[in-house]
């Protein structure tokens, strides 16, 4: 029994290639690593000290997640923001969690409610700083916890394959609109607590809308970063 412990132990450890995968994701998230930079397996894997294999599935799923255009006998690119991808990422969002949050209306706990207070108190410690990392860490946190605890957290995986540009775009936002994210979130908050459904649905609504003003404002800031598009 305690052997077979210790291979459990092992397994949850994370990987190698998921380390590279979570660092590079970081990288691009956060803009260190910015649009159209240019990526080699050799370069990536002596920076952190690893063999090619891990970085080679690295760069495969962030290609998958669309932060890397990989091109074969090219060199790997950070991908440029598609703003097409930012608008269909919002829609296929705002359909979603319009039924969580509607089922969390139902379901939620006073034990969930305070767990997702929780976060919120530890996001409001992040707004004055302006520590964007750790806000838009609590934030995905915030609104996969709506999906887990009203039984759909499945759905997340979904959202998560399918907004990285639009991640890019909401990090972008949090140096202007990160006081704002936090309220929206307390008033998301407040109206599933309320059991109140509409107002919970109008919450999120107006709170994930609020990206297609702030990717004009964005795009006329920071118009490298972003892909020409018909």
């Amino acid at each position: 029994m305690h052997g077979a412990l210790q291979v459990l132990e092992r397994i949850q450890r994370p990987s190698v290639a998921d380390s590279v995968f979570e660092e590079l994701n970081r990288q691009i998230l956060t803009l260190v690593l910015a649009p159209g930079t240019k990526l080699s397996e050799v370069d990536v894997a002596q920076a952190l000290g690893v063999s090619r294999q891990p970085v080679r599935d690295a760069f495969y799923r962030l290609s998958k997640l669309g932060f890397l255009t990989i091109r074969p006998q090219r060199a790997t690119m950070v991908s440029y923001i598609s703003e097409r991808a930012v608008k269909q990422a919002r829609f296929m969002r705002t359909a979603i969690e319009l039924e969580t949050v509607r089922e969390a209306c139902e379901r939620l706990t006073d034990k969930d409610f305070a767990a997702l207070s929780a976060i919120l108190d530890e996001q409001a410690l992040t707004v004055a700083p302006q520590d964007a990392e750790r806000f838009h860490r609590l934030d995905d946190q915030f609104h996969r916890e709506i999906c887990e605890r009203s039984g759909h957290g499945y759905v997340w995986d979904t959202i998560r394959e399918n907004k990285a540009h639009m991640d890019r775009v909401r990090y972008l936002s949090l140096s202007f609109a990160s006081e704002r994210a936090y309220s929206e979130h307390r008033e998301i908050l407040q109206a599933i607590q309320a059991r109140d459904a509409n107002a919970a649905t109008a919450a999120i609504r107006k709170h994930l809308m609020r990206i297609l003003d702030q990717i004009v404002q964005i795009r006329g800031t920071h118009s490298a970063y972003f892909a020409e598009e018909d």
